[in-house]
């Protein structure tokens, strides 16, 4: 074990919803991952099916892994799916300007 075993940092994990925001604060231990602080947290067994769909997470608004190791009150931000392609929605938009008279 490290020197450290034992100290607790504070961390805040938040998730959005279109119509709710969890957000909770918690201690962990130092050398905790993001992965840890999640499922302590119990963050995604109140929200149906969000352990599976996991994939992008950051910090302070930085894309991070899973393993990232924590640092004191560090804000975990999990990321939902984008429900559409930012890039092709732009274009999208662009053809139908370009299309419609001026």
């Amino acid at each position: 074990m490290s020197e450290a075993a034992g100290q607790m940092i504070e961390v805040e994990i938040v998730y959005a919803l279109p119509h709710e925001q969890a957000r909770q604060k918690l201690r962990v231990p130092i050398g905790a991952t993001i992965a840890q602080a999640i499922g302590q947290a119990g963050i995604a067994q109140r929200y149906t099916g969000l352990a599976a769909r996991i994939e992008s997470v950051g910090v302070f608004g930085r894309r991070a892994d899973l393993s990232t190791v924590l640092r004191e009150f560090d804000r975990i931000e999990i990321y939902r799916p984008l429900m559409a392609d930012p890039k092709e929605s732009r274009r999208t938009r662009a053809q139908s300007a370009a299309k419609s008279p001026r």
